[in-house]
Parts: C-alpha cells; sequence; structure tokens
C-alpha cells in the first residue's frame, strides 16, 4: 500500500518481495546503538538503507520517467511540486530521504495497528461479534458474505461501532510514543521556562493513560467512544493518537481507512485463533509490537459461516 498507492512505484512483485526483506532489516536495527563495529546492529542498519536507497533511486527515476496513465496525484507527487512551488527543487537524495520516511510512518504504524487490531479482536470476541452484528444491521454483510457493492467509503463512515473499536485499539495501543515540535515562543510550564527554539517532545502513550476523560484507562472498552459516553468529546488534547496542531499525520485517514477494511474482513469472511498457548509480550521500541510476533491461525468461512478446509484439511497459519 505505502509503496503503490502513496508513493506510486510500479515495482515487480519479486522486487518488491526483495526490498521488503531488507526494509525489515532496516527497521529492526533503526534504533540500535551507534556502535560502527561489524556485525552490529547499527551496521546491518546503515547496509540496509544504503540497499534500500538503491532501489529506491531506480523506482524514483522511472516514476519520474513516466507520469501517464494517472489521475491522481501520490505523496511523493505532492513532495516534489512543493518543493518546486518554493523555488527548490529536491535533489534525489531529498527524496530518497523523504521516500523511506514516508514509507517507515506508513508501513510501521499501520502494521503495528493492525496486529493491536487482530490481538484485541482474539481477546474480546463480544466485541467482533457485536462488529458483525453492526455490519447485519447495515446491509453489508449478508448469509456470512459481503454484499457487492456495500464497500463504499460512506457505508463504512457510517459504521459507528466500528469507529469506536479503531479509536480504541489506537488510544491503548497507539503505534508511536509520542512526537516532537519546535518551541515558537518562549513560555512556561508548571514553574519552568521553556525557550523559544527548544525542542520538546509530547508523550501520546503517557496522555492517553493520564488523560482524566477516560475512565477504566487500562479496560479495552469501544463503548468510550459510543454516542452514550463519549469519552474524548471533553477537551482538545486528551485523545491524539495521530498528534495534533498543524503537524498532525497526514496519512490518518487513510490509516483509519486500512484498519476498518481490515476489520470488516475479519469480520465477515474469516475466524482466526491464537496459534500459541498464551499472548505474546509487547515491546514499545520502534513502535508497539508483540516480540516474535503474534502468530494465528486462520479459517475461511463460506456463506453457512462453515470453515472452508484445504485439500490436506490444513488450516492457514500466519504471523502478523
Amino acid at each position: 500500500m505505502a509503496i503503490r498507492v502513496l508513493l506510486g512505484f510500479r515495482i515487480p512483485d519479486e522486487e518488491l518481495g526483495r526490498l521488503f526483506e531488507v526494509y525489515q532489516q532496516f527497521v529492526e536495527n533503526v534504533f540500535s546503538l551507534p556502535v560502527d563495529l561489524p556485525f552490529s546492529g547499527y551496521r546491518r542498519g546503515i547496509r540496509a538503507r544504503e540497499t534500500l536507497q538503491k532501489g529506491l533511486e531506480k523506482a524514483i527515476q522511472e516514476k519520474l520517467q513516466n507520469t501517464q496513465g494517472k489521475d491522481y496525484a501520490d505523496a511523493l507527487d505532492i513532495l516534489i511540486e512543493s518543493g518546486k512551488e518554493h523555488g527548490k527543487e529536491l535533489t534525489m537524495q531529498e527524496l530518497k530521504d523523504g521516500t523511506l520516511e514516508l514509507i517507515f510512518a506508513a508501513y510501521a504504524t499501520t502494521a503495528s495497528a493492525s496486529t493491536s487490531l487482530i490481538m484485541q479482536l482474539l481477546k474480546h470476541p463480544r466485541v467482533l461479534e457485536k462488529l458483525r452484528e453492526e455490519l447485519r444491521s447495515k446491509g453489508i454483510l449478508h448469509n456470512g458474505c459481503i454484499c457487492e457493492g456495500s464497500l463504499r467509503l460512506d457505508n463504512i463512515h457510517g459504521l459507528q461501532y466500528l469507529d469506536c473499536v479503531i479509536k480504541e485499539v489506537l488510544r491503548l495501543f497507539t503505534p508511536i510514543s509520542g512526537g516532537y515540535r519546535t518551541v515558537l515562543q518562549t513560555f512556561e510550564l508548571d514553574g519552568f521556562q521553556i525557550p523559544k527554539g527548544w525542542s520538546v517532545m509530547y508523550s501520546i502513550r503517557d496522555t492517553h493513560d493520564t488523560a482524566p476523560v477516560f475512565k477504566d484507562v487500562d479496560v479495552f472498552d469501544p463503548d468510550r467512544f459510543g454516542q452514550g459516553r463519549s469519552e474524548d468529546k471533553d477537551g482538545r488534547f486528551h485523545y491524539l493518537p495521530f498528534g495534533g496542531g498543524v503537524r498532525t499525520c497526514l496519512g490518518k485517514h487513510l490509516a483509519k481507512l486500512f484498519l476498518k477494511a481490515l476489520a470488516i474482513e475479519l469480520a465477515s469472511t474469516s475466524r482466526f485463533e491464537l496459534a500459541t498457548r498464551t499472548f505474546p509480550r509487547i515491546t514499545l521500541v520502534p513502535v508497539v509490537h508483540p516480540v516474535d510476533g503474534l502468530k494465528v491461525k486462520f479459517f475461511g468461512l463460506d456463506s453457512n459461516q462453515n470453515e472452508i478446509l484445504t485439500g490436506t484439511d490444513a488450516m492457514l497459519g500466519a504471523t502478523v
């Protein structure tokens, strides 16, 4: 999604698979100690970054040479045009750096939230069943199948309980811990003066954990965002999974749409269960994710909600 939709690259599947393996090495070592020794995580991360940028340079050059057949401007198009509007055409190195940042922002955070969504649906079957009931009541799910033509944007945006589920996943398991801002004007906070020009970090996770508007903050409760309670409506900055202000996440609507489409697919066409005895331990760096992945078994369902078995009656196992 990040490569083809957000950036508009036309990379063959095989080459894309190789780039993804290298990208995984980059992500795994992006926060390594900056010690440049053979076989260190830092060295592996640098090598992965160099390999990625070679592949990205080739994709960027092909994109710049082939602009026909597109009826929309992707994020990279906007980045390039923005530079021209300000009288500064971006260099290839700047384009590669910007592209890699966009991929990291789009992939790592969405993959993290997707995994958290699946884990919470596994832990809370009542939430999953309530989600299925909403899909049936809105005419999206009928006799175990997604009704043809029902997955339109207006229909998806009208699924209020689904919206609550996604909001609660992002409240409890915000993919990134916080963000950085530059102080534009000297101000005072709790008796401390913060000078103009300083860099400050705000914590999304701590904000969600300590916000007084949320009741039982450690409990997964999508109904807290329902019309009867609307716990996020009191105050501007108690709930900010995508940051806040003019530099809020540009891809937040795309990310939420992706998560909603995934939830609808899972609730409508499959049954899934944990493939291990216990849920994995969660780590927070570089994004929220389960250590060694979340191992899940998926069963396809037919129109009567019966499991679809393969020729060997084997279940499809996957790690997310």
